[in-house]
């Protein structure tokens, strides 16, 4: 049997992010104060300077990210367990057949016969794992563009408040992290230029307390 495609999962972000502040008009309100882990850089990186986000550690440590990722590697899982299943069902009649074969046991007709439906079930096992391929790609495309939506909206409202030149996204530089970040690394920056810990502590305040809001509706 040609064994079928295994089920992954590849988060990816889609490509590299520019807010200019001459775009961002100031509206007076403050942004949500920030949490100790990200008072050090509160904020030392002037009105009008180029700065940067680690996405590599900004995705780490979303909260939200984290817990959408959570949910589609679980049904990954429940999918890979199934093809497996199915496989190896597959792979037993087979060989049984086979030996049935290959002792005499099997008239030919019985013998057509169920060849015929061992090949249906490889075809059938084959449609299911690619099916289900499909749709795991089509939940990973739909959580990456919810996890964009949700920064991207963040960061502006953010630059509405601390009014940067630009805001640039680095490369992370771990390629096994299971992130793929396509932006600009920046090799050489002043420490006080990196906002990452800032925006996270901010996001992941922002999250929570959407999430509390939906548990609380509910």
């Amino acid at each position: 049997m040609k064994h079928t495609s295994s089920i992954f999962s590849a988060l990816l972000l889609g490509a590299v992010v520019v807010f200019g502040a001459a775009s961002c008009a100031g509206n007076g309100e403050k942004a949500p104060e920030a949490t100790e882990a990200s008072s050090v850089q509160e904020q030392s990186a002037a009105k009008g300077a180029i700065v940067y986000i680690d996405m590599t550690v900004l995705m780490a440590d979303y909260d939200m990210a984290n817990d959408l990722r959570a949910v589609v590697e679980t049904k990954v899982q429940n999918i890979q367990a199934e093809i497996s299943r199915r496989e190896k069902k597959f792979t037993s009649e087979y060989n049984d057949f086979q030996e049935k074969m290959q002792k005499g046991l099997l008239t030919r007709s019985v013998a057509e016969e169920k060849g015929r439906k061992l090949q249906q079930q490889e075809i059938d096992v084959n449609n299911y794992a690619n099916q289900k391929n499909a749709e795991i790609n089509e939940e990973l495309m739909v959580m990456n563009n919810q996890i964009n939506d949700a920064i991207l909206t963040f960061i502006k409202k953010y630059n509405e408040e601390k009014q940067y030149s630009m805001i640039l996204i680095s490369q992370g530089d771990d390629p096994n992290d299971g992130i793929i970040t396509l932006g600009t690394p920046v090799l050489a920056a002043d420490p006080s230029l990196d906002i990452t810990a800032d925006v996270l502590a901010r996001l992941n305040d922002e999250y929570i307390k959407s999430k509390n809001q939906n548990n609380k509706s509910k």
